[in-house]
Formats: C-alpha cells, sequence, structure tokens
C-alpha cells in the first residue's frame, strides 16, 4: 500500500485531470535503450518522400526495456506530469483552429455512409458496475445508498450538466442516439459524435466494448472505394482524436510495444502534414499542435514502461526549440529525472525553471517541495506546501494529495487524514478520482480502529459523486476488515 503513495498520480485518457505526486528516487532497469525519434517541434529539410504510401507509415521496430509495475506520467486529465501528457506550452491555451479553405467543398467527393448510423454498430451498455456491487454488498439499509443513474438517461439534462457530473453512461447513450437518427450525409457531425461515444466509454472502463465499437467504426471507413475518397475522408473529415483512440486499443490489449508504433506512426503523419502545409499558418500550428501532443503520449507510455531515460531524452530538445517557453514542461522532464533517480539532473533542470522570470510561483514551490521530498527532507516538503502553494491556492488539490504524502512519512497519520477529508468536502467532484481515494483508504487502515465505518461512509460519499466506474479495490471493505 505505501508503495502506491510513491507514485504518481494518473487518470483517464484520454481525458479527467490528474496530476503528480510524490516519487520514490529508484532506478529502474534498461536493458536495451531505444533509438529516441526526434521531437515533433523540431523542423528538418526531410523530403516530402516519407508521406505515406497507401496509408502505411514506418513503425518503431527497437526494442525497450520489458514492462515492469506500472507508473503513469499524468496530465487532464492534465498538469503535465500528472495522464496523458499535455502540451508543452499552457493546458489552457486556445488550440490552433482547423484550417479553412474555400476550394475544400469544390474538391470534396460524394459520400453516403449509411452504416455509421445504423444500431448494430453498437453494443449494449451494461447496466451495473464494480461500485454498485460494493454499496449492494456493503450499505445497508437500503436507503443509505445513494441514487445512482445506471441507465444512462440524458433527455432531461444537457450536455454541460453531464460533463460536469461524470455521467459517462448518459454521454454515452446520447451519443449512440443522436447517431442513429443523424442524416448519414453529415459526416462531421456524425464522427464527432462517434469520438463522443467512444471515449465515454472508455471512461467507464469499459474497454472491451470501446474496442469492439472502434473496430467497427474503422472496418466501415477502410472500406471506402476509391482509395483517393478514403484518403480525402481521413485527412479532411476523420477527426485526429479518432485515430488517437484507435491506437489507444493496442495498450488496452496489453501490446505496449504495438502501442508506440502506432503512436510514431501518428506522430510521423503530423511531421509529414506539417511540412506539406507550408505557407498555411493555421494548418502548420494545428499540425504541430497534434505533434506535440503525440510525442508527449509516447513519453508517457515510455515512462509507464520504466524507460525513463528515453523519456526525458525525446522531451529535452522541446525545451530548446525557438518559441517555446515552457516551465512546465520542464518541470515534467526534471520529475522523469527524479523518478529514475537522477537527483542531479532533476536539481539541474528545476534551477533553469526557478531562474525564469515567467515561472508562477506556484510552479517554483512545487518544484521545491518535490526536491525536497525526493532528498528525504519530508519537514520542509509539508512546509513549503502549506505556506507557499496551498497558502496561495487553498483548491490546489495536487499539492493537497501531495502534502498528504509528505505528513504520512512524518508519522502524521492523522493530519494526513484531516487534509484530505477537507478537500474531499470541498470539492468531491473534482478530487473522487483511484489515487486519491486510494491513498485516503490507505490512511484509514492505518488507523485501523475506525477503518471501516470511515471506509464505508467514503463509499457512500464517492458514489454521489462518480458517475462512471473505475478501480475500486481500494474501497472493498473487506480489505479494512482484515487490515
Amino acid at each position: 500500500m505505501a508503495d502506491y503513495l510513491s507514485q504518481e498520480t494518473t487518470t483517464l485518457d484520454g481525458d479527467g485531470d490528474s496530476e503528480p505526486m510524490f516519487t520514490s528516487p529508484s532506478m529502474a532497469s534498461v536493458y536495451i535503450e531505444p533509438d529516441v525519434p526526434n521531437p515533433f517541434l523540431i523542423d528538418d529539410d526531410e523530403d516530402d518522400s516519407e508521406e505515406e504510401a497507401g496509408g502505411v507509415t514506418p513503425t518503431r521496430t527497437e526494442s525497450v526495456a520489458p514492462p515492469t509495475d506500472e507508473v503513469p506520467l499524468a496530465p487532464t486529465s492534465p498538469n503535465l506530469l500528472g495522464s496523458p501528457l499535455q502540451s508543452p506550452i499552457n493546458r489552457n491555451k486556445d488550440v490552433p483552429p482547423p484550417p479553412q479553405s474555400d476550394s475544400d467543398e469544390e474538391d470534396a467527393p460524394e459520400l453516403y455512409l449509411p452504416g455509421l448510423c445504423i444500431p448494430t454498430m453498437f453494443l449494449p451498455i451494461p447496466n451495473t458496475d464494480p461500485l454498485t456491487t460494493l454499496l449492494n454488498k456493503y450499505i445497508h439499509p437500503i436507503d443509505k445508498r445513494p441514487v445512482r443513474d445506471l441507465n444512462g438517461e440524458w433527455q432531461r439534462t444537457d450536455f454541460h450538466t453531464l460533463v460536469m457530473t461524470n455521467s459517462w453512461r448518459a454521454l454515452a447513450r446520447m451519443a449512440r442516439d443522436r447517431i442513429v437518427t443523424s442524416d448519414p450525409e453529415d459526416l462531421t457531425l456524425i464522427l464527432g459524435l462517434w469520438y463522443l461515444r467512444l471515449s465515454s466509454l472508455a471512461r467507464l472502463r469499459l474497454f472491451n466494448q470501446t474496442t469492439a465499437e472502434c473496430t467497427n467504426l474503422f472496418s466501415l471507413l477502410n472500406a471506402i472505394e476509391p482509395a483517393s475518397t478514403r484518403q480525402w475522408l481521413f485527412d479532411r473529415v476523420l477527426p485526429f482524436e479518432l485515430e488517437v483512440m484507435q491506437a489507444r486499443l493496442k495498450y488496452w490489449t496489453g501490446d505496449h510495444m504495438a502501442y508506440l508504433d502506432a503512436l510514431y506512426a501518428l506522430l510521423h503523419k503530423c511531421r509529414v502534414r506539417s511540412r506539406r502545409a507550408k505557407g498555411e499558418a493555421a494548418a502548420v500550428a494545428m499540425w504541430k499542435e497534434r505533434g506535440a501532443r503525440v510525442c508527449l503520449i509516447i513519453a508517457s507510455q515510455l515512462m509507464e514502461m520504466k524507460d525513463f531515460a528515453a523519456a526525458a531524452r525525446l522531451l529535452e530538445p522541446l525545451c530548446e526549440q525557438e518559441g517555446v517557453q515552457s516551465p512546465a514542461l520542464r518541470s515534467g522532464i526534471a520529475r522523469i529525472y527524479l523518478q529514475s533517480g537522477n537527483l542531479g539532473m532533476a536539481a539541474h533542470h528545476f534551477t533553469i525553471v526557478s531562474a525564469d522570470a515567467d515561472t508562477p510561483a506556484a510552479v517554483r514551490d512545487m518544484n521545491t517541495a518535490l526536491m525536497a521530498a525526493a532528498e528525504g527532507d519530508w519537514v520542509q516538503a509539508s512546509e513549503v506546501l502549506q505556506a507557499g502553494v496551498l497558502a496561495e491556492d487553498p483548491e490546489n488539490y495536487v499539492a493537497v494529495n501531495n502534502l498528504c504524502v509528505a505528513l504520512l512519512s512524518q508519522g502524521k497519520l492523522k493530519e494526513g487524514i484531516a487534509v484530505m477529508e477537507k478537500a474531499l468536502k470541498a470539492s468531491p467532484e473534482r478530487v473522487v478520482a483511484e489515487p486519491f481515494l486510494f491513498n485516503l483508504s490507505t490512511l484509514y487502515e492505518l488507523r485501523s480502529a475506525t477503518a471501516i465505518e470511515n471506509k464505508r461512509n467514503l463509499l457512500i460519499e464517492v458514489a454521489k459523486w462518480s458517475g462512471g466506474t473505475f478501480l475500486v479495490v481500494q474501497l472493498d471493505l473487506s480489505d479494512a476488515s482484515t487490515a
């Protein structure tokens, strides 16, 4: 249990926020270091002959260290090292709009794909989840169980409310219902709804169903003839996020090397398309943005595979790119070095961040706390978090989580529990996430006299705010009863 507390907070992909926690400096064994591709933002003079022939792009075949214990590099989900990684600039910045071309409508082929809208493309969503199972098992009488919507009713609620309340089941059902009633000629709307459907299923951790429906979608799209029409659809209409989702399928099947290959293929596509768009500023900016995000996802996967050296080599050149000065990116690289146990390189990058006048005070304080924690100075770490980060922003729940770890490392269980319970009470919809719950549950178990009752109350509170599902083993009261 204590090992998890030393890892980083992670979330799903695609897509709630997650933040870094303290990490234990430990060196991972890397048997074969793979060649790392040049980061996307470093332009080169490669010939455009690298463009995909028939939609096939080069893949990465070098070997990396085999996966060991999961150490996710988190974002959203995203301050930099907190599940998928974020852009190296500012997570709140405007994403470049898709380029507009006056000739798009003139060049557009006639496409009518009713197969995208047929109900048999979709599978029924299960009307139960592990959280409901725990409620039925441990919460009695029945009236104490929070009312949870497992049917996915969405007609009485607006889209914004569904997103803010984590109602992924309702969003998935809404997307399906709108797809089957849409005009097959409105491909932009339909494919956008498909992405909403698949990402919502992934949020529900229904990975097998997500894989099946995504496979149905791309099987239909890849069957479009002639090839020129299919290529036009993939280049002009298909959301890039759907291509990333398709690559993610390999991760869910446990084939991490194939996942890296698919990501490298997407990175190659971004670079080629950016070069082809020379002279079109909006198009170049869009493809550079996409390429940078893919680059960060690759670094996240390398971190999970314990290949810290490759992740750092991939990201470090981005810091030297003209016009890309990101304290968040460089801080993230420093935290990779902390994770690998290379305190010297971590301190080097933290020093550069501190010397940057544009670095926010909260980032400086967080870096100071992380470095102190890596050196074993938990007292300084907790003092910096309390007097610095949390004094300026009491709702910085990354700092709250890190402060809990620092207090636990000093043996201050009662104080750590109080800090986390206060955060849960103040903003339950934001802090209900697997790492937070695992840490709080662990603290309850360490104070075993009240563990069962406290975890029962935590289970009820989580059920009020969790519209989806997640790994709920940390809320299983059978663990507390044997602690």
